[in-house]
């Protein structure tokens, strides 16, 4: 590992019991925090995340000022439980409607910062189980505390749980052969990171309009690359916040995830320039190719995953105008 990196682990990472509420509230002064869940049919789970941020962040704490779930298409009843515990919900397709909205989380998150108004904006994913508020106040306490701090990501212990099997930290297996494999190759300062793929971190305002989204689950790899780019690594920390219980995806699933974190990858090792729908440079995979048995033998399906890139928000004239308006 880096020596540059070693120095960092030791300066930029904490826990969160280090940021109790008290001493959050301390620092917030007039700093507005937004907490975003993107959700797409969590209906088991985003109710009791968003109760949870509701009672002890914004009603008892009011270290949260605004809690907004932005829904990706649920066909369940994840837009109803979410509203039920006190979450303003906004569907996808209602934010930038002239720019038809595409699949993808990142898709969700960078819409996400046309309705909301905090100078930090925490995400935390909507498949959360046994959620604390920890996670919240991790993730913003190096933000409200160091104005030199630009991008917090939460880190933890992953188990694998399939069915009543428990394996205790199997379950980032996309990180482990994928991501983190790539970063110390191509990327060798952010070798630090504990969950680079990790759902839950927080960020100034100021730094998430400069970066461009990827629309799919590529985003959180490109939004530590770019990080590093524009701010560099003293400026980026992570908190340990315990234990992650969610949802996992089959080996399928993890494998056309893959895929799009590659491209990813790709698009920032050679600086293809991002447009409001630009997908791929002619070196990227467009379609990805897998395979299932059935009574017949091995059958080959083809997966599209030409994931579209958004540009930075700050350059849609949209958000510009409602900056103005706000006064940001």
């Amino acid at each position: 590992m880096l020596p540059e990196v070693s120095a960092w682990l030791r300066r930029r990472s904490s826990v969160a019991a280090d940021w109790p509420v008290d001493k959050l509230l301390d620092a917030k002064n007039d700093t507005r925090v937004s907490v975003v869940l993107p959700a797409l049919d969590e209906e088991t789970t985003v109710g009791a995340i968003v109760e949870t941020i509701r009672i002890e962040l914004v009603e008892r704490a009011r270290l949260v000022d605004e809690l907004v779930v932005v829904d990706s298409g649920s066909t369940d009843r994840t837009a109803r439980f979410a509203a039920d515990a006190g979450a303003r919900v906004v569907h996808r397709d209602d934010i930038l409607p002239e720019l038809p909205a595409v699949r993808g989380k990142g898709e969700v998150l960078w819409r996400s910062l046309l309705v909301t108004d905090g100078d930090i904006v925490a995400f935390v994913d909507a498949d959360l189980k046994d959620f604390s508020a920890d996670f919240v106040t991790g993730i913003v306490g190096p933000l409200l505390t160091d104005p030199s701090v630009q991008l917090v990501k939460a880190m933890y212990d992953r188990p694998l749980e399939i069915g009543d099997t428990i394996v205790p930290a199997g379950g980032g297996r996309v990180t482990e052969l994928v991501a983190r494999p790539l970063l110390n190759l191509h990327w060798p300062e952010l070798a630090g990171f504990v969950q680079p793929l990790g759902g839950e971190y927080a960020a100034r305002r100021s730094l998430l309009e400069q970066l461009p989204f990827p629309c799919g689950y590529g985003i959180e790899t490109a939004m530590l690359v770019d990080t590093l780019r524009l701010v560099g690594l003293d400026a980026m920390a992570q908190v340990d916040v315990g234990v992650r219980r969610h949802s996992h995806q089959d080996e399928a699933g993890l494998g056309r995830m893959s895929a799009e974190i590659l491209q990813a990858a790709e698009r920032r090792l050679h600086r293809v320039p991002v447009g409001p729908e630009t997908k791929t440079s002619p070196t990227q995979l467009t379609q990805l190719t897998q395979f299932e048995r059935n009574a017949h033998g091995f059958r080959l399906r083809t997966h599209d995953i030409a994931v579209a890139e958004r540009p930075p928000m700050a350059t849609i004239a949209r958000y510009r105008e409602r900056a103005r308006l706000v006064g940001r």
